[in-house]
């Protein structure tokens, strides 16, 4: 993508904001009204690290990245046929992964992988090897335990086996992300058996598929089969944190199941709430009179909860805390370190996020800066249900940041908690938080009812009187009036018998 495009996404989504001395790229967030704000940087780039900095050459179209429970990094070097293994400081290699030992002896290399994981659980490395169409399995030493190719089932029709991404379970079950498929992940059980597909992504419900429901309900059956089919996006790429599996989607046409948080039954924990995950508007661009939706390459889960997406389109990090509260954008599309030419993967580890470029061929680290740290001491809190301990780091990024949404939100939780729903109005109202100003209502109206019990009955008992006696009063009134009304009709009568 050229200079000149790159700032046309940057310009036209944070349009006169306020350039950060240290990124390449104007700093933002979004407040209440969904408007583009200028904001503090949660992060900086401190550094991109090549292959040739770690003295293997350089790497060649990078396409994963992934660390594992011993802070170990894993590079895919795609066009390199090989899997770099490098140190926590990502200083050093620590092995480089490209010739296999099979079961029975031969040697095996890779062919364009394209994704790496690593099980905490059986303390085996799985590599989608994509263009041997397969999955390897190996210990540390290189040893292929188990490969996995194309299932033979009826349920699996598709005639190539693609691999992108692999993860695996507790269990042992293994899921992959297959080109071309868009049924879901491939899932797999520890034994290599198939066992069919895994969070698929719903299709989105548009006029034209609602109409065309309508309309197959009166239409024929060889008219059903001549028409075209209505198929959901594919998966993108996916982490696993605990019993979860939370899934991403770079489709530009789809708005529901952008990201995904899927049980052990593949249920979407995110389905029925109204997520927006990337920037809130599409990129314009001028030249092309186009506009670009957000398309969500890669997922990171980090050790805090956090939900890092990496959009493709414009180059950038949206990071959500756990009910995907936007925290921070990081990122753009830039020459500069700290942008991007075409991101593919994202990795996160203690308080940074590392990044990596198929087209610079570089890992960029990004580090934690103050105004983060207060951030993320706030959301862990929060999340973790101290809301009270929570209150005062809130307190301190609102004194940084006066327009930091989740900054009113968490306030307004706090003292929603606290008892003081006054407060917790306010800040909700601040917020725009309907749900939790909502609460806070109801619990300042039971509040006002239980303190003012005794002077509302004793109202209520003094209007009751009030109102007896006005009744009485009035009563009597009318009766009079009615009296007199009848004693002036019968003096008419008298009156006119008389005069007859």
């Amino acid at each position: 993508m050229t200079p000149v495009f790159a700032a046309v996404l940057l310009t036209s989504t944070a349009a006169s904001l306020g350039a950060s001395a240290a990124e390449p790229y104007d700093v933002y967030n979004y407040d209440r009204w969904g408007e583009a704000i200028p904001s503090q940087a949660g992060y900086i780039a401190d550094r991109a690290v090549s292959g040739k900095d770690l003295g293997i050459g350089h790497f060649k179209n990078p396409n994963d990245l992934f660390k594992d429970h011993n802070d170990i990094f894993y590079v895919v070097d795609t066009d390199n046929n090989r899997i770099v293994a490098v140190d926590s400081e990502f200083e050093e290699v620590v092995k480089i992964y490209d010739e296999f030992t099979m079961e029975d002896g031969s040697v095996t290399t890779l062919k364009k992988p394209m994704g790496v994981y690593v099980s905490e659980y059986t303390d085996l490395i799985y590599i989608a090897d994509n263009e041997n169409g397969r999955v390897l399995i190996c210990n540390y030493d290189c040893e292929v335990v188990m490969e996995i190719t194309k299932p033979e089932s009826e349920v699996y029709t598709q005639n190539t086996f693609l691999p992108q991404r692999v993860i695996a379970d507790k269990a042992g079950n293994v899921y992959v992300v297959l080109g071309n498929i868009t049924t879901g992940a491939a899932m797999f059980s520890p034994d290599g058996e198939f066992i069919g597909f895994y969070g698929a992504n719903r299709v989105e419900a548009t006029a034209e598929i609602v109409g065309n429901y309508f309309m197959n309900l009166f239409t024929s059956e060889e008219k059903k089969a001549r028409k075209a089919r209505n198929i959901p996006t594919g998966i993108t790429s996916f982490d696993i944190d605990g019993d979860f599996i939370f899934t991403c989607t770079s489709s530009t046409s789809q708005t529901t199941d952008t990201v995904k948080k899927l049980n052990a039954a593949g249920n979407n924990n995110f389905a029925n709430l109204q997520l927006k995950f990337g920037d809130f508007t599409p990129m314009y661009d001028t030249n092309t009179n186009t506009n670009y939706a957000a398309k969500i390459t890669d997922i990171d889960i980090a050790d805090d909860g956090n939900i890092n997406c990496l959009d493709f389109t414009t180059g950038r990090i949206f990071q959500y805390d756990e009910d995907c509260n936007l925290l921070f954008i990081i990122g753009t599309k830039a020459d500069q370190i700290g942008g991007f030419d075409q991101v593919s993967a994202l990795e996160s580890m203690g308080d940074n996020l590392y990044v990596a470029d198929k087209q610079k061929n570089t890992i960029t680290i990004f580090v934690e800066t103050s105004f983060g740290e207060i951030v993320h001491e706030a959301t862990t809190l929060y999340n973790s249900g101290h809301y009270e301990e929570a209150l005062d780091p809130w307190y301190e990024v609102l004194k940084r940041d006066g327009n930091y949404r989740r900054a009113y939100i968490g306030v307004a939780s706090a003292l929603l908690n606290a008892g003081d729903y006054k407060g917790a109005m306010k800040y909700a109202e601040l917020a725009d938080m309907p749900a939790i100003y909502n609460k806070a209502f109801e619990g300042y109206r039971m509040d006002f009812l239980s303190e003012n019990f005794t002077a509302i009955i004793v109202v209520l008992v003094i209007l009751v009187i009030a109102f007896y006696i006005a009744s009485r009063h009035f009563k009597k009134k009318r009766l009079a009036r009615e009296a007199a009304e009848r004693a002036e009709l019968l003096e008419r009568r008298n009156n006119a018998g008389r005069e007859e």
